[in-house]
């Protein structure tokens, strides 16, 4: 027991955290303690710890101390003895006794105990496992202490201190141990609220406030001394292997759709149509990227980065920020990038939000409120599970210091709060929390399953001291990074907490300001630290620039620099750029990494990332400074890897293209692509430093070599084509098989869309040639061209253009590269210039700089896995070798080989696939006999000839070189590539054009294919006709040079494989041509001429005729003997008007391939290859630079010739990687079946069938006048007569009958019933026509479907106005009346208008139709609209209950597909072209008024126009309501689709400016017999999906659907049959999968007849009229066969269910449509008509039938007269005598 007869008194002055009483006054303290353990006064004594028992004496001192003036008692607690263990769950109880004992004596004594909790040296037990106060972990474990400590004396104390002897901690110590004092301080204030407060000893806040960091001050003491040639020296050295290499976009930047598919609005949004932006700029489109996922996609393939970083969009995934209501097709976007990504071999790297918060969640309190936190972790849950399973790296956020400090505290970025007090704060403490509670759910949910990553991406300056001699400076600069960066690494990556500079900073200004709070910093509870401490498997770096630092004092005003003591500057030294906040101080990022490495991630062991790095420029392509930033930055962290083993792990560039930066809007270009905004294509152009950038990835950095080894070799190809010995072709050749085989095709046989792929391993590609893209004409020591004469010596050429620069791809080879990797092409054609490897044609002029090119760019093809196809000689031949007579001169063959032999032994280990010559048949006849091209020499009787000849001896040298001295060890192949258009017999029944079509074939492709891969020598119709030719002109030899047998066993058999140029068809005759002049033309004897029904070109005689190349591809596997087949060339050109969005070219490109598949997969062609040309737009030969075949869009104003893809390099791109077209979800039939009270019907109406159009008291109808006015129908036809059904009851009964149809729709005209139109005057004749034919409907179990309305206005009223007369709704409702009234126990169902559409937009806006009135569509629509509605109320109210029957509007529509689905503007298009056309009657009766945009558009367009009101009349509110809802089924009449897109339409005040749309047909919809019709099946399903999602799914009745024919009738209508069973399929998946309220579906139409302007041209019907016939017998067409199967199966059986007895339909078996041609059918007359055989006798019969009926019915009728005139007389008798009485 220890004695102590001593107590030291000390006083220490007023305390620097007075203790309050509890009535909040405060008092002077006098302290006295500790007690200690000797009696003597020593500082040095040791302080009593409660290791011993209290002496007994205790108490009476502590009654002394308190008599003489003391007030407060020092005890210091020991760590080491209450918690030997450290930990709170092993207290040593006997010690706590001590205490608490202590504790109460002081307190009975008067005294007020101050607590110290501990001193600052760590208790020995916890050294081992924690050491000193360095250790950041160790404030945990002393809160948790301290916590204990409150809990066993909290109520024995109102003062407490922390730590004392502060002044033994230095540097990160000092830190930690205020870090642990601060959150003590909290945690003391949350147990026990309102009770005094808890301080650390005086010395320690002036201490912590000026003390630097520890890593900070090592990472500047570090680099201070560095100079400045040392700081900026260049590091020539790669990074390590798999280091990632990426580049990113943002979701607001980039996407656009800002409203699409269900997106809600976010804070960027609302901000930027609050005009808060740059020139009121916003996001709504940005670059279109929501749309345009292959396009990005494309461009990252080019830059060759394993890695893409994005984010998603919060509220196009939740919409309202909740999980409540997803959008899948936001989901679905994402799904679709992350595919593709992956597809292309590149890692999709996904930030989870990136600043664009949900609009609905910050009207809420965004970040501010804590129940985000909830919302955040609903949304990244959804995100992980639906994305992880690919998505492997996420950020939880991205630079979220941006969006507390500009969004919520200097109010620069929305939500534009200016709170930098506490919304600041709090926002950053709810993302700190929602990061940690994405992380865990991520590591307890996801991570074992999924395998990724999740961290967060922080931004950081770098922060230098703006003057290095000062201390305060230094502080500021670390104080700097830790309000910065440390505000939320410190919580992440360290303890939990934030950092303890930024604390007590935050802390002293809050005892400083008494008056004003400049911050309120939220605390962490124990739990919520340890929960967010170690929250990341990676540190994302987003860095930029640097700022230099000083301290200073920053009052009590708000803000991070005023808080924080400090001001940020920018050097003056540091270049500047287009932004104000960003220089250029690169050396920053490595001391930024190395500070991080050691601040962060000593206790959390994880990598890298920087998440983003970059520059803007301004409006350039030409970004050099980007270029200097990247290398230099790029540079600095490469430093930091290997100088300084920071474990940097990825890299990526901000960004991928230019977007919307935010407040800057536009005009801060931060991408490595150009984005036009100007363009609503929005064309990504690769900027210099794209192409930089994708060099050092190449590299893996900096280093001298390439950091990954090349495959130096060549992909070998291989061929199993045998040259056989095969006889010289007939005449003509028995190849003419094809003709008979294809010729002969329906339109659908020709057309009809082959789904399939191509073999694996079918080799695509894409060309150039040297003239046409290299440029370079001289540069470095290239010799002169025949072209570089010819160009620059002629005005022949559009804008004297030429080849000196043409692409300049001498010089941009790494752009070439590019794009050929964006392709993913399999292999790349291009030629050699012989000039610029033999200057002067001979090897002894060796240019080693151009063999330098060459090797150069087939290394850089094969190390992208590319495989070279190299042309030896594209025409431009050495100028030096033509003033010897070029080619005209049979040295040239040596000349030649010399050239080659050098070429295969350079190159030839690397390159496998060579073609000698391209074109051959050019280089002759264009160049030697047309003089057209160089060497311009004319001499068409010889020189063609002359040149061909040794154009083939210098081929089969060269080939023979090859096979003697490298074949063996190179293993290439070796081919020529040909060229041929398809030739077409004009009359394929005509013997002597099919003859002259062979001929055609033989002198352009057999010229040179015959010799080679037939029997060495010309064919034999070539020879034939030349040799007659020159006999006939006196001539002695022929002018077709002959080769000897030794020449033609060589030449034969010269080539491995068949490589064919081809572009186009011709059709072509038999001429008897002239003898003189002699010429290679007139040898021929041909005429040809174009197919004028195949789209043109921008090259005249060049149209696209994609069957023409099925074609040629079969004649080529049956003229030489089923070579394998390498399409060497194929394209179409393109104005230099199309830049970008080159539609045309994507028909061509779809249509093409699609031939060369049928060829392969149904023909059995060997077809190897296909290569698109070109690769860009380039010089095309005499046209210069006026077209273009490129895939990319090259800008040849600009020195730079910047290339941009144009969209048929995405669509190219994907055909490549579907290899081919594979059968699409919308092409695959479905098996099924309709519900079971499916109704079918099919369809006519009055004006068109029933004629009799002055019978019976009849009134005129419009169409009676229009159809007798000259020039307005076809052929001058009317409905007169049109098919006699007001006579032909039965016989219509009887082909209903055989359809098996349940229903019959037909219209009753309006005229016929009330003459004038009013119910003045009641034609009862007319009426009793529909009874009986109701009547007879009804007795044969067909139920009517009755149309009010189709057309047939009465004439008087239309004299009154018609539709344009309000009275008009009055008249037709009383119409309605009279039929509702007298036909309505017969009707159950109404249809009160056709097409309304039609009826106003063609009568009375266009005046194409009756009445033909133009520019009042929209008044006629709006009386169209209310007459329905009264119609409808009329049944609705009077007649309903009474006849039970449903009534509603049958509106037409096509479905309306963007042109373009890549692109906004076609896509807005091609809803306002649904608007205005579906939406213009459905929106009114379906959901109450006309659509809103119509109206916005309209109106907008009419006071543009000055006009006092718009255009588009307005409803009433009552006539809104008296509308809505009139309808108890949806009515549809559809047919096409149609493609749609944009068209400024200026000032144009009618339906067509306001609609501003202009459309098209794929040309892979096969026509029919009208111009507006082509069959687009898939249109259907997804009109009828947009019914149900934009009506509410109502009841759908498919009321009109069907297809035309026109010329010569063919009852074998299989374009009909398909039409039909494509189109109801689609109905049976919009029916079965999109659960559209489908009930039944009508046939247009029952039979051929009026087709209103087009007369009878048009034919629609399942059976046949013939019309030559008086009768107008009805014939069944085939379809009618197929249908009336369709309707009785009520949809499709699934064949593997075996036969169904539905499928026994009359009147014939089923035709189905083929791609084989039909057989050759004996054509008879019949009825005036060419007829087959077999429709002949059908025909005959079915006459027969109805000659048999008509006579029966004539003698029924006849003595049914004379029964009646019997009657009438009996009557007459008696009505004289009534008038006698």
């Amino acid at each position: 027991m220890y004695l102590w007869r001593f107590l030291s008194l000390y006083l220490l002055g007023i305390y620097s955290c007075l203790c309050y009483e509890e009535n909040g006054e405060q008092h002077f303290m006098l302290l006295a303690g500790p007690l200690t353990t000797q009696l003597e006064k020593d500082d040095n004594l040791n302080v009593f710890d409660c290791s011993r028992p209290l002496p007994a004496d205790t108490r009476d001192y502590f009654h002394l101390l308190r008599s003489r003036g003391a007030t407060h008692f020092k005890v210091p607690l020991s760590w080491t003895h209450l918690l030997p263990s450290g930990l709170p769950s092993q207290p040593d109880d006997a010690v706590v006794s001590c205490y608490r004992t202590l504790l109460e004596q002081l307190v009975d004594s008067g005294l007020q105990p101050l607590v110290v909790l501990h001193r600052s040296a760590v208790p020995e037990a916890l050294r081992p496992s924690y050491g000193g106060w360095e250790n950041p972990a160790l404030p945990k474990i002393f809160e948790q202490f301290a916590e204990y400590t409150f809990l066993e004396f909290g109520g024995l104390s109102r003062c407490w201190m922390t730590l004392s002897h502060l002044d033994e901690l230095e540097d990160a110590g000092l830190q930690n141990a205020l870090y642990a004092h601060a959150n003590i301080y909290h945690l003391y204030h949350r147990m026990f609220p309102g009770k005094e407060d808890i301080s650390h000893s005086t010395e320690s806040i002036d201490k912590i406030t000026s003390t630097v960091s520890s890593n900070y001050h090592a990472v500047w003491k570090k680099f201070r001394s560095v100079s400045l040639n040392e700081r900026d020296e260049f590091l020539n050295e790669s990074f390590p292997s798999g280091f990632q290499w990426a580049t990113s976009s943002e979701s607001f930047k980039v996407e656009g759709g800002w409203s699409e598919d269900g997106k809600a609005e976010t804070i960027w949004d609302r901000y930027g149509h609050e005009n808060r932006v740059f020139q009121s700029q916003t996001a709504d489109l940005a670059c279109d990227s929501y749309h345009k996922v292959e396009y990005d996609v494309h461009l990252l393939r080019g830059l060759q980065v394993n890695t893409y970083q994005f984010s998603i969009s919060w509220a196009r995934i939740f919409p309202s920020g909740h999980q409540g209501g997803h959008s899948e097709k936001g989901a679905l976007y994402y799904d679709k990038l992350v595919n593709a990504l992956i597809e292309s071999g590149i890692e999709p790297a996904v930030t989870l939000h990136h600043w664009d918060l949900p609009q609905a969640l910050q009207d809420c309190g965004g970040w501010t409120n804590a129940s985000i936190i909830e919302a955040f972790k609903d949304y990244v849950d959804f995100c992980f599970s639906r994305f992880g399973d690919r998505v492997k790296t996420w950020n939880t956020f991205s630079s979220p210091w941006v969006v507390s400090h500009a969004g919520y505290g200097m109010g620069q970025h929305p939500p534009g709060m200016k709170d930098y007090v506490v919304s600041s704060y709090q926002a950053t403490h709810n993302m700190l929390k929602s990061h940690a509670e994405a992380w865990h759910v991520y590591n307890d949910v996801y991570r074992m399953q999924q395998g990724g990553k999740v961290g967060i991406a922080l931004n950081s300056d770098w922060a230098e001291p703006l003057d290095p001699s000062k201390h305060e400076d230094l502080t500021a600069a670390d104080r700097y990074l830790q309000f910065m960066l440390g505000w939320f690494a410190h919580p992440i990556f360290v303890n939990g907490d934030y950092p303890a500079s930024l604390k007590a900073q935050i802390e002293q200004k809050r005892r400083d300001c008494s008056d004003s709070e400049p911050a309120r910093l939220p605390v962490f509870t124990s739990a919520e630290s340890e929960r967010i401490a170690g929250t990341a498997d990676f540190l994302g770096l987003n860095h930029y620039t640097s700022r230099r630092v000083n301290s200073s004092a920053g009052g009590c005003f708000p803000g991070p620099q005023a808080v924080g003591d400090f001001q940020a500057h920018i050097d003056s030294s540091w270049s500047a750029t287009v932004s104000d906040w960003i220089r250029p101080v690169p050396w920053g990022l490595r001391r930024l990494l190395s500070y991080v490495s050691s601040e962060y991630l000593g206790v959390t062991k994880v990598p890298v990332y920087i998440t983003g790095n970059g520059v803007p420029t301004g409006n350039t392509l030409e970004d050099v400074d980007r270029i200097e930033y990247l290398k230099r930055y790029i540079n600095e962290a490469l430093k930091a890897i290997r100088l300084d083993g920071v474990d940097v792990q990825r890299f990526t560039v901000q960004s991928l293209m230019d977007g919307f930066e935010g407040p800057p809007g536009y005009s801060e270009r931060f991408g490595l692509h150009y984005v036009n905004f100007g363009n609503p294509d929005r064309p990504r152009t690769s900027k210099q430093s794209a192409y930089f950038y994708s060099e050092i990835i190449k590299r893996n950095g900096f280093a001298s070599t390439i950091g990954f080894p090349l495959p130096l070799k060549s992909n070998k190809f291989t061929t199993t084509t045998q040259q056989s010995n095969r006889p010289p072709s007939e005449v003509p050749s028995t190849s003419k098989v094809v003709w008979e085989k294809f010729s002969r095709q329906s339109i659908l046989e020709k057309k009809l869309y082959h789904y399939g792929t191509f073999p694996e391993g079918f080799n695509w590609g894409v060309a150039s040639s040297a003239y046409q893209i290299e440029g370079g004409w001289n540069a470095d020591g290239k010799g002169r061209s025949v072209w570089d004469n010819f160009t620059q010596n002629s005005s022949n050429i559009p804008g004297n253009a030429n080849g000196d620069v043409a692409c300049d791809s001498y010089n941009r080879l790494d752009e070439d590269l590019q794009m050929l990797r964006a392709l993913e092409v399999k292999s790349y054609r291009f030629s050699l210039s012989w000039s610029r490897i033999f200057p002067d044609g001979l090897r002894t002029s060796l240019n080693q700089k151009g063999v330098d090119y060459y090797n150069k760019l087939i290394d850089g093809l094969l190390a992208s896995n590319i495989t070279p196809m190299v042309t030896l000689y594209h025409w431009d031949l050495p100028q030096v070798l033509q003033t010897f007579h070029g080619w005209e001169d049979i040295q040239m063959i040596n000349i030649f080989n010399d050239y080659c032999d050098f070429c295969f032994s350079t190159f030839g280990d690397r390159v496998k696939f060579w073609m000698t010559f391209n074109q051959p048949y050019t280089i002759a006849w264009s160049g030697y006999g047309l003089g057209l091209i160089p060497p311009n020499e004319v001499n068409p009787g010889y020189g063609p000839y002359k040149v061909a000849h040794n154009l083939l001896k210098a081929h089969a040298t060269v080939y023979h070189t090859y096979d003697d001295k490298y074949r063996q060890s190179q293993g290439g192949l070796v081919s020529i590539a040909l060229n041929a258009d398809w030739a077409e017999p004009k009359d394929i029944n005509v013997p002597r054009e099919i003859a002259a079509a062979d001929r055609a074939l033989q002198f352009q492709l057999g010229w040179f294919a015959h010799p080679i891969f037939r029997n060495g020598d010309y064919p034999d119709a070539m020879k034939w006709q030349v040799g007659n030719k020159s006999e006939l002109q006196g001539l002695t030899d022929s002018r077709l040079p002959t080769f000897t047998e030794e020449e033609k066993a060589f030449i034969k058999g010269t080539a491995d494989v068949f490589c064919i140029n081809a572009y186009t068809t011709k059709i072509v005759r038999h001429v008897t041509a002239r003898l003189s002049p002699e010429s290679y033309d007139f040898d021929q004897d041909l005429g040809e001429e174009e197919d004028s029904d195949a789209p043109t070109t921008a090259i005249s005689k060049q149209r696209a005729v994609a069957w023409g190349l099925r074609r040629l591809l079969n004649w080529i596997k049956e003229e030489y003997g089923d070579p394998e087949i390498y399409i060497t060339e194929n394209g179409v050109a393109t104005d230099k008007a199309t830049t970008v969005d080159d539609i045309d070219r994507v028909f061509y490109y779809k249509t093409y391939v699609d031939e060369a598949l049928k060829a392969h997969n149904l023909d059995g062609v060997k077809v190897r290859g296909y290569t698109a040309a070109s690769l860009m737009d380039s010089f095309e030969w005499l046209n210069g630079y006026t077209v273009g075949f490129g895939l990319y869009h090259v800008d040849f104003t600009q020195l730079s010739r910047p290339r941009t893809p144009k969209r048929s390099a995405l669509y190219y791109s994907q055909v490549i990687r579907d290899n081919g077209f594979p059968l699409t979800e919308d092409e695959k039939p479905l098996y099924g079946h309709f519900r079971k009270d499916f109704i079918w019907s099919t369809a006519s109406a009055a004006y068109q069938i029933e004629g009799n159009w002055r019978a019976q008291g009849k009134g005129l109808s419009i169409w009676d006048k229009y159809t007798h006015t000259e020039n307005k129908i076809g052929n001058n036809d009317n409905g007169d007569i049109a098919c006699n059904s007001y006579n032909k009851i039965d016989e219509d009964i009887a082909v209903l009958k055989k359809l098996k149809v349940s229903s019959y729709r037909l219209s009753v005209s309006w005229p016929r019933v009330l003459p004038d139109g009013t119910n003045q005057r009641i034609n009862e004749a007319g009426l009793d026509y529909y009874r009986r034919l109701l009547d007879a409907l009804l007795a044969n179990n067909i139920q009517p479907q009755v149309t009010l309305y189709h057309w047939d206005l009465p004439q008087a009223l239309q004299d009154v106005g018609g539709w344009e007369n309000e009275t008009i709704v009055d008249r037709y409702r009383d119409y309605a009346d009279v039929l509702f009234s007298r036909l309505g126990n017969r009707v159950k169902f109404w249809i009160t208008l056709n097409e309304p559409y039609i009826v106003a937009l063609l009568g009375y806006g266009d005046g194409a139709f009756a009445p033909g009135i133009t520019k009042k569509q929209y008044v006629a629509a709006h009386n169209l609209i209310k007459a329905h509605a009264e119609a409808w109320h009329l049944y609705n109210d009077t007649y309903r209950a009474e006849q039970g029957g449903v009534i509603s509007i049958t509106v037409n529509s096509d479905w309306a597909e963007p042109r373009n689905p890549n692109k906004q503007e076609d896509i807005d298009a091609a809803t306002r072209y649904l608007q205005f056309f579906l939406g213009w009657y459905a929106h009114p009766i379906f959901i109450g008024d006309y659509p809103e945009l119509m109206k916005t558009i309209v109106h907008e367009s009419s006071m543009a126009a000055g006009l006092p009101q718009s255009r588009l009349p307005e409803f009433t509110p009552a006539e809104v309501l008296r509308i809505k809802g009139t309808h108890d089924y949806f009515g549809l009449n559809h047919y096409t689709s149609v493609l749609v897109f944009n068209i400024d339409t200026g000032n144009q005040q009618d339906y067509y400016g306001d609609r501003s749309t202009g459309v098209i047909s794929d040309r892979t919809w096969i026509e029919s017999g009208s111009n507006w019709l082509r069959i687009s099946p898939f249109g259907f399903r997804r009109l009828l999906k947009f019914i149900k999602d934009q009506y509410g799914n109502p009841p759908v009745y498919v009321t009109e659907n069907g297809i035309s024919e026109r010329g010569q009738v063919n009852l074998n209508d299989v374009h009909r049959i398909y039409y039909y069973e494509n189109y109801i399929n689609q109905a049976l998946k919009a029916y079965q999968i999109d659960r559209v309220d489908l009930r039944g579906y009508t046939a247009w139409s029952l039979m051929d007849n009026f087709e209103w302007a087009a007369g009878y041209a048009e034919r629609f019907g399942l059976f046949f009229v013939n019309r030559s016939d008086p009768n107008l017998p009805r014939v069944a067409k085939n379809s009618a066969s197929r249908y009336a199967t369709i309707a009785t199966c009520n949809g499709f059986p699934d064949p593997a269910e075996g036969p169904h007895e539905c499928l026994n339909p009359e009147p014939q078996g089923r035709v189905s449509p083929s791609t084989s041609p039909p057989p050759l059918v004996e054509k008879v007359q019949f009825l005036g008509l060419d007829l087959s055989s077999g429709d002949a006798e059908v025909g005959l019969y079915v006459s027969f039938g109805f000659l048999i009926t008509t006579t029966i019915a004539v003698i029924a009728m006849v003595m049914g007269l004379l029964k009646t005139n019997k009657k009438m007389k009996q009557i007459s008798m008696e009505t004289m005598r009534m008038d006698r009485m």
